[in-house]
């Protein structure tokens, strides 16, 4: 941080100079005695200088008289000249400097009394009127030259002060402390702006630490910052898209209180009824792998508390995450289901109307539960899943590890989230059966039909395949990684038929 203050050019201005013997005028008696005894000494000069001529018509009495009279008259004159050389020399020291006078434009002294002055009585100085000019200063700003009015010198440079201006907002910086970045100048609070990091969910700079430091956390895929202190203080996340919410914009609340953000909300599905086509999509997409389901599983959209009871009626006892959002069950039970959307008011889903219904087992797989309120891709993902545990039980896959199981199935949401998110709706083709992340699939879902997916609900989907591939857990995050490879590597056919066989993904 630099420091840098205006100032003002001082700069000596004279006015026109002055004129030489303008000073003289102001003494003219002592110049007129001083004229008065100067001729007198030319005068005596003279008569001096033709005494010798005279020898010889005067008598040698009156002449020793005359020399006499003569003597003790250029004594006296002389000092009386003297004195008045003086007193004009003391007057000339005690004028302002650069007033003076000169004999080479004072008309009233005879040019041979120049000659004939004793350099000593010159004046001792010479006047001199030069002008100090300011020194030229180009404005780093505006690059025109400064002037003489106020400046600002900083940076090696100078400005005016209306040019030195904030790189951020583009106002003059008049504070005498401001920020440096490189070469480029900012506002204190225009650089904290710019470089300290704003919490998105309170809006306010996130604070220090004890040590000094910024600290915040940041979501892996949104790269939401935001203060430590919103992870435990209640604050909505939605859940769907694991996003806190912001201050500035409500979540809305689902009856068994989760919370959705408008991004997710744009495409939930609220009941059974509304899931029929994106089921029958993804029964399709098997199909379309010749992995076609023979038997009719029922789907049902559940509460979050009716799924829970679903999974301890289980008896296989198979590996769920700790939040649960889909389940193949294998057991009869009476599941309350939706079976009418609820309404939006006041950021709440209000109206919903469930019913019990009982699933009696037909074949290996008696329904399969899915969240409700969930958006339309991460509904097709966890229904995508819960087919293939399905297809794996009805084919006669026993008693699979949870990493192959769980790994295989989450590969399947893999392939379907994929070919939904880079799918064409111009250009639809079958999916290959030989890798796991065959990108063009048919699709019947209805935003395919309505001329693709809006950029929302694409980066939705590219977020529920980054949660698949980084989950952490040794079944879903491990198993899909140890899937994945094996698919890849030798094709989904001879993968399932490996697992089939040996019960293990091949190396």
């Amino acid at each position: 941080m630099d420091s840098s203050s205006y100032g003002v050019s001082h700069v000596s201005h004279i006015s026109n100079p002055c004129i030489f013997g303008a000073g003289s005028s102001s003494s003219p008696g002592k110049k007129w005695n001083l004229m008065k005894w100067v001729s007198k000494l030319f005068k005596s000069g003279s008569n001096g200088g033709t005494s010798g001529a005279r020898t010889n018509h005067h008598p040698p009495q009156f002449q020793e008289d005359e020399n006499m009279d003569d003597r003790s008259r250029a004594s006296r004159d002389k000092e009386e000249l003297d004195r008045a050389l003086s007193v004009s020399l003391a007057d000339d020291t005690n004028r302002p400097y650069g007033y003076g006078w000169s004999m080479d434009n004072n008309s009233d002294f005879p040019r041979p009394f120049h000659s004939g002055l004793n350099p000593s009585f010159i004046p001792p100085y010479e006047p001199s009127y030069q002008v100090r000019r300011p020194q030229s200063r180009i404005c780093g700003g505006c690059n025109s030259d400064i002037g003489l009015g106020n400046y600002l010198g900083c940076m090696g440079t100078f400005f005016h002060p209306d040019c030195f201006c904030c790189d951020s907002c583009r106002y003059p910086i008049t504070e005498h402390e401001f920020s440096l970045s490189g070469t480029k100048p900012y506002h204190k609070i225009c650089f904290k702006e710019l470089t300290h990091p704003k919490c998105e969910v309170c809006h306010h700079f996130i604070p220090t630490n004890d040590a000094g430091l910024i600290e915040y956390r940041c979501h892996p895929f949104w790269n939401q910052k935001y203060c430590p202190s919103h992870e435990h203080d209640r604050t909505a996340r939605c859940c769907s898209c694991e996003r806190l919410e912001s201050w500035e914009v409500r979540y809305y609340t689902l009856d068994d209180g989760r919370s959705l953000c408008l991004e997710c909300m744009e495409t939930a599905i609220t009941d059974t009824g509304d899931c029929q086509p994106l089921y029958h999509a993804i029964r399709d997409y098997y199909e379309g792998m010749y992995m076609k389901l023979e038997q009719q599983i029922p789907m049902l959209l559940v509460q979050r508390e009716a799924l829970n009871d679903a999974i301890v009626g289980e008896k296989h006892g198979y590996h769920h995450m700790p939040e649960t959002r889909g389940l193949c069950l294998s057991e009869e039970q009476t599941v309350t289901s939706v079976l009418k959307r609820p309404r939006l008011g006041a950021h709440r889903l209000v109206g919903m109307r469930t019913q019990p219904q009982k699933l009696t087992r037909k074949c290996e797989v008696t329904a399969i539960l899915v969240l409700y309120g969930l958006p339309r891709l991460l509904t097709g993902a966890i229904l995508a899943h819960e087919l293939m545990h399905g297809w794996l039980r009805l084919k006669g896959y026993r008693n699979l590890n949870p990493e192959v199981e769980e790994g295989i199935c989450q590969v399947l949401s893999y392939m379907w989230l994929e070919s939904e998110v880079l799918s064409d709706p111009s250009s639809r083709s079958m999916p290959s059966t030989s890798t796991a992340t065959s990108s063009s699939s048919s699709s019947s879902s209805s935003s395919n039909k309505k001329g693709g997916k809006s950029n929302v609900e694409k980066k939705l989907g590219e977020f529920f395949k980054h949660q698949i591939a980084h989950d952490a857990s040794p079944a879903y995050g491990g198993g899909f990684r140890a899937a994945n490879a094996a698919v890849c590597k030798y094709g989904l056919r001879r993968t399932l038929d490996h697992i089939r066989f040996t019960g293990t993904f091949p190396l």
